[in-house]
């Protein structure tokens, strides 16, 4: 006759599921952060000046909409002035539309999830169905909630 006493191993088994159940129920929305944007009028120097004075990595670029046109890395705008070594006076920057620093437009959420994971990206901005930003995941969010190897 059989044991009916659930063995360890078998407990295991169930609380292994239901875990693995838990995460896959996890949307972008659940582990975001709040993003970091400013208008797609804003300058080079609005970019730096919002950087700098916040201390943040990156910053969104949104249409009036809220729509996220692309993301600017601090290591994207240090590029761009150390290019500038002829005159690296500040009136450029004021004149220079912050859009043309945009290194790489979004793709939807399912999309942009499977290329932070397959390019080693650290943030990607999470939109509602309008397209409006809503708010920023990175690993940092998301292994909050998710396990380790997923990362």
């Amino acid at each position: 006759m059989r044991n009916m006493v659930p063995t360890r191993a078998k407990k295991r088994s169930a609380a292994s599921k239901s875990a693995t159940n838990d995460v896959r129920r996890i949307t972008c929305g659940l582990v975001m952060s709040k993003a970091h944007a400013v208008a797609d009028s804003a300058s080079v120097f609005d970019i730096v000046h919002a950087i700098t004075e916040h201390d943040w990595d990156h910053i969104f670029i949104v249409d009036v909409d809220g729509v996220p046109m692309g993301r600017i890395h601090a290591v994207d705008v240090l590029k761009i002035i150390a290019r500038k070594s002829v005159n690296r006076n500040v009136a450029w920057m004021h004149a220079t539309p912050a859009t043309q620093l945009i290194f790489m437009p979004p793709l939807s959420v399912r999309a942009s999830t499977a290329l932070m994971l397959v390019h080693d990206l650290n943030q990607l901005p999470v939109v509602d169905t309008d397209g409006v930003l809503l708010g920023v995941v990175s690993h940092s969010t998301m292994s909050r909630h998710l396990p380790r190897f997923l990362l």
